[in-house]
C-alpha cells in the first residue's frame, strides 16, 4: 500500500509540473512575478532564528531539524527545490530517493513522505479549480524536501539514533564531522544533490550486500513467510518425520534447498539434511544435520523478526559512516570470530572467547600498535575488588600459589610488597597496598603474548591457557578483553615484515620469562563490531544470537525515535 502511494504522489507531482508549465503565456509571466513572493513566504514561515523548531501549517504541526532553519537563511530564504514554474528535476529525484527509504532499512514517514502527498493532492485540487498556484503552498512543500534530504543524510551518514546515548557505557563511534547545511548548499549549486545523497550511504561492501537480502525477506514476508515447525522428537539423517515436507518448504524458501526430492515424503533424505546443516552453519550453531531445540527454534523465528534483525545491523553499519578501511583487523563479538582482511579477501581468521555477559566487550575502533610477549598480567580494578580480593582474604598464600606478586612503583622502579607485611583485614580494592599482578609463564591470564590497541575501555588481544573453551559453541567467559585461538599466527602475521622476526624467533619471545614489547612498524586498524546478521564473503546471509541482548536495546530505541519524529496532527483542512 505504501509503494502504491508512492507511485500516486510522485505521479501527482509530475502532473502539477506538467500543467504549470504548459500554462499559457500570460500566466507563466505572472507566476514568475511570483518568485519575490514564494522567497517571502519562506522568510515569513522560518525567519525567526527564536520561533520553535516546529512547522506549523494549517493544523499540521511538523518537527524540522535545527539546519533546515540555518539552510534558508544562509541562502537568503530561496528556495531549493521549487521555482514559480513548479518542481525541479532535482526536486523529483530527491523524492523518489525518500519514497524508496525503506530499501536501506530506513522509515519514508520520517522524511515527511505522507504529509508531501497530502501537500501535492491540495496543490493539485488548487490548479484544477482554476486557481494560481499558491506560493505559500511552494514555500511549504520547499521546505519539507529539505527536511527531508537533511534528516536522510543525518541518518545515512550517523545513524537513525546516536550509539552513545543507546549504548552510553559500551559503544564508541565515530563522530559525524559532515556539514550537512553546507553539503546541500554546494550539491544544489552543482546539481548534485540526489548523487551527493548516494554517495553518503555506507561504502563497506557488506552494507550493500546486507540491504539486497533485506529486499529479499521483505519480498519472502509478502508471501506469508515460512511455515513454523511444530515440537517433537529430534530427528536425525535418515528418519522419517511427518514434519520433514515443513521443514524443506522452509529451506527452500531461505534458499538452503535448491536440490528438492518431493518422492522422499516424509524421509530426512541427504538433500535435506546437506540443507539443514547450511541452514545451522549460518546461523552459528553445530552444523551436524540433526534437527534439535536450538535448530527449531531458529527455524520458528519468523521472517519479520529477522527482518527486523536486518534493519537493526544497518543501522549499526550507518553508525560507523565508513569503510573498514584496506586492511585491518575485525572482531565480530556475537560471532566469537576473528578475521584479518586486506583488499577485501580474508588473509586470517580465527575463533575467539569474549566478555560474559556481566563483564561485556565494548564496541569501537583503534590501532594495534604494539605486541608485548611473556606479558605480566595487571590485574584491573573490577576484578581486584570481586573476585581476586575476597581470594587472597581467605588465603594469603593464593597470592603465591597463583604467581601473582604485589609491587608499587617509585621513579619507575617497581618495588615488590611482601603479602606477610600487610593487615589485609581492613584492606579494599581502594586501599590495597599496591599493585597486584601476575609474573610470565605458562599460568598467566593472558598466555604468552598480548596484542595492544590503546583505548578507554582496556580491551586488547591475547593469548590465554584456558584452550578449552575454544571447542564451546558459545564463547563469553572473559572479563571483557578477547582471547585469541592462534595467538602465534596472528603475531607472526603482523611481524611478517619486520626485520629479525621470523617464527624461530617469535616462539623464543613467547616463551621467555621477561617482557618484551615490539612496537609495530606498520599500526593495523582494529574494529571491535558486534554483528547479529552480515553477509558472508560467499554471499551467504548470517544470522547469530543477540549475547548481550544489543539488539533488543536498539529496537526499543528505534521505536521511540518514530513515535519522536514527524509530529502529524492533522486538525483541519488545509483546502481554502
Amino acid at each position: 500500500m505504501a509503494l502504491k502511494m508512492n507511485r500516486y504522489a510522485f505521479s501527482l507531482l509530475t502532473m502539477l509540473l506538467v500543467l504549470m508549465t504548459a500554462a499559457s503565456p500570460q500566466a507563466q509571466a505572472q507566476e514568475h512575478l511570483q518568485a519575490d513572493s514564494l522567497t517571502g513566504q519562506l522568510r515569513q514561515l522560518l525567519g525567526d532564528p527564536g520561533q520553535p523548531a516546529v512547522f506549523n501549517v494549517g493544523g499540521y504541526g511538523l518537527t524540522l531539524v535545527d539546519e533546515t532553519s540555518s539552510f534558508y537563511r544562509q541562502r537568503h530564504f530561496a528556495a531549493a527545490w521549487f521555482s514559480p514554474q513548479g518542481l525541479s528535476v532535482q526536486g523529483r529525484r530527491l523524492l523518489t530517493i525518500l519514497q524508496g527509504a525503506q530499501q536501506e532499512g530506513l522509515r519514508p514517514e520520517e522524511y515527511h513522505v505522507k504529509t508531501i502527498n497530502v501537500f501535492t493532492e491540495q496543490l493539485l485540487i488548487f490548479y484544477g479549480q482554476g486557481n494560481p498556484v499558491d506560493p505559500l503552498q511552494l514555500a511549504r512543500l520547499d521546505i519539507l524536501l529539505t527536511d527531508g534530504f537533511l534528516r536522510y543524510a543525518g541518518d545515512v551518514t550517523g545513524g537513525r539514533v546516536e550509539a552513545a546515548k543507546v549504548y552510553p557505557e559500551e559503544w564508541r563511534n565515530p563522530p559525524r564531522n559532515t556539514n550537512l547545511v553546507e553539503v546541500l548548499q554546494l550539491s544544489l549549486e552543482y546539481g548534485q544533490a540526489v548523487e551527493v545523497l548516494q554517495d553518503m550511504l555506507p561504502k563497506d561492501p557488506a552494507y550493500r550486500r546486507l540491504r539486497d537480502y533485506l529486499a529479499t525477506y521483505r519480498r519472502l514476508a509478502a508471501k506469508g513467510g515460512w511455515p513454523q515447525l511444530p515440537d517433537g522428537p529430534l530427528v536425525r539423517p535418515s528418519e522419517s518425520d511427518w514434519r520433514v515436507p515443513w521443514l524443506q518448504q522452509h529451506l527452500i524458501q531461505t534458499g538452503d534447498l535448491t536440490d528438492f526430492n518431493p518422492s522422499a515424503g516424509s524421509k530426512f533424505d541427504e538433500a535435506s539434511v546437506d540443507a539443514l546443516a547450511r541452514f545451522q552453519a549460518r546461523h552459528g550453531l553445530k552444523a551436524d544435520g540433526v534437527l534439535g531445540p536450538e535448530t527449531l527454534a531458529a527455524l520458528n523465528l519468523s521472517v519479520e523478526e529477522r527482518i527486523r534483525q536486518i534493519e537493526i545491523n544497518l543501522e549499526r553499519s550507518r553508525w560507523l559512516s565508513q569503510d573498514l578501511g584496506q586492511r585491518y583487523l575485525a572482531v565480530n563479538i556475537a560471532d566469537f570470530s576473528l578475521e584479518v582482511v586486506e583488499e577485501g579477501e580474508e588473509v586470517l581468521a580465527m575463533p575467539v572467547v569474549v566478555g560474559t555477559d556481566s563483564r561485556r566487550t565494548s564496541v569501537f575502533s583503534a590501532k594495534l600498535r604494539y605486541l608485548d610477549f611473556a606479558p605480566y598480567w595487571n590485574v584491573p580494578p573490577t576484578i581486584l575488588k570481586e573476585d581476586k580480593l575476597p581470594l587472597i582474604k581467605t588465603d594469603l598464600n593464593y597470592i603465591a600459589s597463583h604467581h601473582f606478586e604485589i609491587v608499587t612503583r617509585r621513579n619507575r622502579v617497581f618495588q615488590p610488597v611482601e603479602p606477610e607485611t600487610v593487615d589485609w583485614e581492613g584492606v579494599t580494592a581502594k586501599t590495597f597496598p599496591g599493585m597486584l599482578r601476575q609474573k610470565p609463564g605458562p599460568w598467566n591470564a593472558l598466555g604468552r603474548v598480548k596484542f595492544m590497541f590503546p583505548n578507554k575501555f582496556h580491551i586488547y588481544l591475547h593469548d590465554t591457557p584456558a584452550r578449552h573453551l575454544f571447542e564451546q559453541k558459545r564463547r563469553s567467559y572473559s572479563s571483557g578483553c578477547i582471547r585469541v585461538k592462534r595467538p602465534f599466527d596472528l603475531a607472526l602475521y603482523l611481524l611478517q615484515d619486520q626485520e629479525g622476526w621470523d617464527a624461530q624467533r617469535i616462539e623464543e619471545a613467547m616463551a621467555a620469562d621477561e617482557t618484551l614489547r615490539v612496537p609495530l612498524d606498520e599500526p593495523l586498524a582494529v574494529h571491535i563490531l558486534y554483528r547479529t546478521a552480515w553477509v558472508d564473503r560467499e554471499g551467504g546471509l548470517q544470522f547469530r544470537n543477540d549475547i548481550y541482548q544489543r539488539d533488543v536495546v536498539l529496537y526499543t530505541a528505534l521505536r521511540r525515535h518514530n513515535r519522536k519524529t514527524g509530529v502529524l496532527v492533522v486538525c483541519s483542512s488545509m483546502v481554502r
